[in-house]
């Protein structure tokens, strides 16, 4: 890769179960995610890669291998460690948005920054607010938003403690197409104006058209990989696949 790895995965493994009943979720992955960049994951279900994710922001141990985040190895950090890892240099962004029913959307974006103690940066805050088209609807609560306003608060959530990289997971899953198209062009903007690095997990080949690089998972393995992608190369790419995700 061109570009410099903000996280990277180094022979990683995960397996759950024991016995007939194992499943070996990872089976040695290794990949650099790089800086200032947006990644896409796709393959079939069961393919591992929410596993992959999942691993790679440190919201589950990987059985083996190891995972890095911005240069800070993962393995062996305790509890504590990894809390403030996941504060300070982590965003999340999910599929069911996740927000504070009883809080206002400015509250939710700086939840955060709040909870780490920290003070809101302001300049920043309102360059977030504003590009995601929020500013009218900051003393509004989750119920009087729709479905992409709610996402787009999980989104400026997520960008406005100023991650190292920002994991998402289906995160235009239960939206409609404008909405998802909203959300994705704001995510394929944090990484050209802001300089974000992105990881999502999608199924859609138009969410994964929006990103700079795809990889392709099948039985917990990459496969295969897609720079400057397109949603029709994406499509033609994954009609080339069996059930599984391997080449047919």
């Amino acid at each position: 890769m061109g570009a410099e790895a903000i996280a990277r995965a180094i022979d990683l493994e995960k397996v759950y179960g024991q016995g007939e009943a194992q499943v070996k979720a990872l089976r040695g992955v290794s990949v650099d995610f790089g800086r200032g960049e947006m990644t896409a994951i796709m393959g079939p279900s069961g393919s591992g890669k929410s596993t992959l994710m999942h691993c790679m922001a440190a919201l589950d141990r990987p059985t083996g291998g190891d995972v890095e985040i911005d240069g800070v190895p993962v393995r062996g950090l305790k509890d504590k460690a990894l809390t403030q890892l996941r504060r300070d240099r982590l965003g999340f962004i999910f599929q069911s948005f996740n927000l504070v029913p009883t809080l206002t959307a400015r509250e939710n974006i700086t939840l955060p920054v709040d909870i780490a103690g920290r003070k809101v940066d302001q300049e920043w805050f309102d360059r977030v607010v504003d590009t995601v088209g929020l500013r009218d609807r900051l003393s509004h609560r989750p119920t009087e938003l729709s479905g992409g306003q709610q996402q787009r608060v999980a989104c400026a959530r997520a960008l406005v403690s100023r991650p190292a990289i920002v994991f998402a997971d289906e995160p235009t899953g239960n939206l409609d197409s404008r909405a998802s198209a909203e959300i994705l062009s704001f995510l394929q903007n944090s990484v050209k104006e802001f300089g974000q690095s992105i990881v999502i997990v999608t199924h859609d080949p138009v969410a994964a058209g929006y990103a700079d690089r795809v990889l392709f998972l099948a039985d917990g393995e990459i496969v295969d990989e897609m720079v400057d992608p397109t949603a029709d190369k994406v499509l033609e790419r994954m009609r080339g696949f069996d059930a599984t995700g391997r080449r047919s």
